[in-house]
Parts: structure tokens; C-alpha cells; sequence
């Protein structure tokens, strides 16, 4: 169930940005049982990371916090709609329930008259089509190479996993 004490800290986040050297206006906390178990700003730029929005900070900090990579039955709240990059690490995770202050559409409108310098663009629509499509049906060229040796490791992975769980029960 919506909570507004979360989406103002998400937005409070997000306000530390007008304040510190490379980040961006996107905050973001997870909730877990009425309580806020991950927080994370947007650092893309101050880590030279990418990956660094303020969704895939706080989705970071909550698992190192509660020691484990499922957060089935969190809640995320942010200052702006998720990409797809952040909603794909969402499901990946298993957060339950999504909250969004600024949608895509304002972030855009509010971001338009910056320069590629000035921030960290993203093509939106391109992201949404690329992260769904097929790898062969993607506009980044890719190849398949050495697929037997690394199929390989994955099935050996997978026979001592199964070989571990058998002797522990």
C-alpha cells in the first residue's frame, strides 16, 4: 500500500543532487515490511558507471543490507519513472510493487535543453526496444562464439549445485 513518508524520501534523495558534483535527480528507496531497507541516488556520472541509478543503488544497497538477491515482497519507490535497464533489474531482484513520482515523459521535457555533456542521456524509446527484442533482432551487432566451453561450465555449475543441495538434505 502507497506510503507518501516514502516517496518524500525518495524525493529527498533525489534533491541531493542540486548539491553534490555528479550525480543526477533520481532517488529511490526499497520497503520491506513498512520499512525502508535500501536507499540509492543516481552516481552514473560521479562513478563512471552506467549502471549507477538511483533503482539499481537502492535495489544494491537493500540486498547487501538484508544478505540475500530476492526482494519478493519490497516495494521500490522513485523520484522518476524507472528505465528499462532498471525495470528488468526490478524483476530480476523480484520487487512486488512499483511507485514513481516524475514520469519518463517529464524527466524528458525537464532534461531537454541540457547538452550530451551536461547529462547522462538516455534514448528512451531505444532502451524499451532493445532490452525486448530478440539478440538477433537487436541494432547492436553480436555473434555467438566458444558457446560449447562456456556451456560447459554452466552445466558443471549446475551438477555440483545440485550435488551440494542433495548432500546438505
Amino acid at each position: 500500500m502507497y506510503r507518501e513518508n516514502f516517496m518524500r524520501r525518495a524525493i529527498e534523495i533525489s534533491r541531493q543532487a542540486l548539491d553534490t558534483p555528479g550525480t543526477e535527480p533520481f532517488g529511490c528507496v526499497i520497503v520491506k515490511d513498512d520499512a525502508i531497507v535500501g536507499e540509492g541516488l543516481n552516481h552514473s556520472l560521479a562513478h563512471y558507471d552506467p549502471t549507477s541509478h538511483g533503482e539499481v543503488e537502492a535495489i544494491r544497497d537493500a540486498c547487501r543490507r538484508l544478505e540475500c538477491v530476492d526482494l519478493t515482497g519490497c516495494e521500490l519507490y522513485t523520484s522518476c519513472e524507472p528505465c528499462a535497464m532498471c525495470v528488468a533489474t526490478m524483476e530480476v531482484a523480484g520487487i512486488s510493487k512499483l511507485y514513481y513520482a516524475a514520469s519518463m515523459n517529464q524527466a524528458g521535457v525537464a532534461f531537454a535543453s541540457l547538452n550530451r555533456r551536461e547529462r547522462h542521456p538516455i534514448d528512451v524509446d531505444r532502451l524499451r526496444a532493445e532490452a525486448g527484442a530478440l539478440v538477433e533482432d537487436r541494432a547492436m551487432p553480436s555473434q555467438q562464439a566458444m558457446e560449447g566451453e562456456a556451456v560447459a561450465i554452466l552445466d558443471s555449475w549446475v551438477k555440483a549445485r545440485k550435488a551440494a543441495t542433495a548432500s546438505a538434505g
